[in-house]
């Protein structure tokens, strides 16, 4: 095999993994239900089968990246998949409670590093910038579409076997592409792997769980109770003990200059308004069309298709060639403006939509939206990133999109939820109470789309003709190989 195949065979590898990462946060919530009458889970404990995943995922994506940039990428994401797949098997075959909920946190734990280092290794693998474009197209259309596709996965898997091959599933994929990576991607370089700032580790990753732990039960506690207030008040206290801890020792686990990368703080701005947008289009529409509209898993799956099948297309080249052509700017402006308009067709749908003038448009100027936006704000993220930070900074742009995700879903769900109440103590009918509150949802997250807009306009390099200036500051790994294309 010619190393140019190998290097696209590589990048296909390292997408099934995180495509295999990205179907666990949404494809065990159709099994729910099933794990609940199976494990006798009671409502409040049940949702610790998603919480501690989400916990330690967002938790460990900072470090994650960091260690991968200490002791090589490819080991480190070596690790990360054998963790996750061995939790995966853990969980399939779990027959308590407590068992599950740990091996979950295992299956965050292992997610979170495969994450973080996966989009490094693209990043190594391809330094041509037409190369690069593309390649992250194919990667931006896993991270967008693997969300709807764990809809559809679920209900099959749950509906033809049962709720345990939700996880068991994982356990050819993980070892096929344990094996795959050591085949196709180089060992890493012999390197000094320092000392680990292990202060900073635990501010930051303690001041991560409190947070992403007080988001995740605010609905259940109240958001101004004082466990709420208490946690994240804990979280922020974290948060500055990390800022000092970084200032002060000889080898931080973020260097404070990172803050000072334009394009890779405007990208986690960006992507925390998206991703708090498009949970709500995971989340929020699945639970509309299955409470409001009484759908199935599989209908809800298909409801999902059009979008994915557009994604595909732009991963598949469309999306390399827009940027290609207008940069990255325009792309994330244009992109984000129509993923609000299909937000806004949900929040103006009434009650009983239809599938062919409400839902299927919605999903299509969705589909259109990520496929064009994604890949952009991934380049913006990793465009300042030298190659011994790219872990680094791949694992702050996930932390950004995962705290901006988690945060965004439980105050949109917060919000539906008080709009629900609202109308049922007024006499209103179910359904429709149901419905207002999504819409009320929806609207809101059509809101964090446009703000994301219009941060566009703070990328630096955004358009065509400042290629020049950008690749004066791109850094000299990061400059189109002579050989490229």
């Amino acid at each position: 095999m010619s190393a140019e195949r190998k290097r696209w065979w590589a990048l296909y590898v390292l997408c099934a993994g995180e495509l295999m990462i990205v179907l666990d946060t949404t494809v065990v919530n159709v099994a729910l239900p099933s794990i609940r009458m199976d494990l006798g889970f009671t409502e409040s404990s049940l949702v610790w089968v998603v919480n501690a995943y989400m916990v330690f995922y967002g938790g460990f994506l900072l470090l994650g990246g960091r260690l991968g940039d200490l002791f090589g990428h490819r080991k480190l994401f070596l690790a990360g998949i054998a963790l996750f797949t061995a939790a995966s098997v853990v969980c399939g075959l779990s027959g308590t409670q407590w068992l599950l909920v740990t091996a979950r946190a295992a299956q965050g734990l292992g997610g979170a590093v495969v994450s973080a280092i996966a989009l490094s290794l693209i990043m190594d693998l391809f330094t041509d910038a037409g190369d690069r474009a593309r390649a992250m197209g194919v990667y931006g259309f896993v991270c967008a579409a693997g969300g709807s596709i764990g809809v559809l996965a679920g209900g099959l898997l749950t509906s033809a076997l049962n709720w345990h091959w939700v996880f068991l599933v994982n356990l050819p994929i993980g070892i096929a592409i344990w094996f795959l990576c050591r085949a196709l991607i180089a060992p890493d370089e012999r390197r000094s792997p320092g000392t680990i700032d292990l202060a900073g580790a635990g501010t930051i990753t303690a001041g991560l769980m409190l947070a992403i732990y007080a988001i995740v039960n605010g609905n259940a506690a109240g958001w101004r109770s004082v466990q709420t207030l208490g946690l994240l008040a804990c979280s922020l206290a974290f948060f500055a003990a990390f800022f000092m801890v970084e200032s002060r020792v000889r080898a931080p686990l973020m260097p404070l200059r990172l803050l000072a990368r334009r394009n890779l703080c405007v990208a986690g701005i960006i992507g925390a308004l998206w991703c708090a947008a498009m949970f709500a289009w995971f989340f929020l529409s699945a639970l509309d069309m299955q409470l409001v509209l009484g759908y199935d898993a599989l209908k809800i799956g298909l409801a999902f298709l059009p979008s994915n099948v557009i994604m595909a297309a732009f991963s598949l080249g469309l999306s390399a060639k827009i940027v290609l052509r207008f940069g990255v700017r325009a792309p994330i402006f244009a992109g984000l403006v129509l993923a609000a308009a299909g937000l806004a067709v949900f929040a103006l749908a009434p009650v009983q939509a239809s599938l062919a003038w409400h839902i299927l448009p919605a999903m299509t100027l969705l589909g259109i939206g990520c496929g064009m936006a994604l890949n952009p704000v991934l380049l913006v993220a990793m465009s300042d990133a030298a190659p011994d930070e790219s872990g680094l900074a791949s694992g702050v742009a996930n932390t950004a999109f995962m705290m901006g995700g988690a945060l965004g879903l439980a105050v949109l769900a917060s919000l539906a939820e008080a709009r629900t109440a609202g109308l049922l103590e007024r006499g209103t009918m179910n359904e429709a109470a149901l419905a207002a509150g999504y819409q009320a949802a929806f609207a809101v997250a059509a809101g964090f789309a446009l703000v994301a807009a219009l941060a566009a306009a703070l990328v630096r390099g955004g358009s065509p003709e400042s290629k020049s200036t950008e690749t004066e500051r791109r850094p000299a790994w990061a400059t189109p190989s002579s050989t490229g294309k």
